[in-house]
């Protein structure tokens, strides 16, 4: 059995979609904090269980019978380590054969802010002893989404710095996820997942020129304005700082590097980003 935390997630549910394509969803397990909201997946015979990363009650229950597990990271960035630890613990009590978690890019040594759990919960991984499989994601296109759609709207791409982006979608990142556990070969390995190209803001603000129809220039600005945007459009303080300091990384070239592993794991090249920019303006 497969199972997949956090499976009501944009990632999640990709991924349990990818999965019935290729196993019977009597062989999957949704687990998710609130079952109704996976209902659509029971409906279509997945198994859906509660697990909540701060109850580990919940999670022993969820991991009953699993052989490959699919732990997506909280998005908690004050819990997340302490939550990643029940669930490995839950995975180790559990028996499991495989233990997939899904991590940042060059986590090990990158510096932004967002890579902190991830170095730290790495190591907890290592040292459960769970066969297991990292799969290091690079920056989600998804993220420039609202970038997107306002800079098509003003004419005008607001960011700050000129670095490069080798981004993948969702949809990508789910794909190498479920390739990995429904495939064999993955265990000690620590995938370092990126899109097939790098890309920077003034090449995104050329995209949504094409794509929208109308020119869009891109305005770099101090990083102390950034923020200042950040928390004017609705962003708690210490996610503006998240976010800051990722476009520090990004000005400073971690997010840079190309890798064709994630397009070698899913049999197809990784979504281009103009593909991307014009989903992005159609919803």
């Amino acid at each position: 059995m497969i199972v997949v935390t956090g499976a009501t997630g944009k990632l999640g549910r990709l991924v349990i979609e990818g999965l019935l394509l290729r196993v019977p969803a009597a062989e999957i397990t949704a687990a998710v904090r609130d079952p109704g909201r996976a209902a659509d997946f029971a409906e279509r015979g997945v198994d859906v269980r509660r697990a909540d990363y701060d109850e580990p009650d919940t999670l022993d229950a969820a991991m009953e019978g699993a052989d490959r597990v699919l732990l997506i990271s909280s998005n908690n960035p004050q819990r997340s380590v302490a939550q990643h630890a029940a669930v490995i613990d839950a995975v180790k009590r559990a028996g499991v054969a495989r233990l997939a978690y899904t991590s940042l890019w060059h986590a090990d040594i990158a510096t932004a802010l967002p890579a902190a759990p991830h170095r730290e919960t790495e190591p907890l991984i290592r040292a459960s002893g769970v066969p297991f499989t990292m799969l290091r994601n690079n920056l989600y296109t998804e993220q420039f989404a609202p970038q997107v759609r306002q800079a098509a709207a003003s004419g005008t791409l607001i960011g700050t710095g000129h670095g490069h982006v080798a981004s993948a979608t969702h949809a990508d990142y789910a794909a190498a996820a479920v390739a990995v556990l429904t495939g064999d070969g993955h265990e000690g390995k620590v995938y370092e997942l990126g899109g097939d190209t790098s890309w920077s803001l003034p090449e995104l603000a050329a995209e949504i020129s094409r794509a929208a129809g109308r020119d869009v220039v891109y305005q770099d600005v101090r990083p102390e304005q950034y923020r200042e945007l950040l928390i004017g459009s609705g962003l708690p303080p210490m996610v503006a700082d998240a976010a800051l300091d990722t476009c520090r990384a990004v000005a400073e070239g971690e997010f840079a590097g190309t890798s064709t592993v994630l397009s070698g794991l899913i049999g197809r090249p990784t979504t281009p980003l103009a593909e991307a920019v014009a989903a992005f303006l159609k919803n």
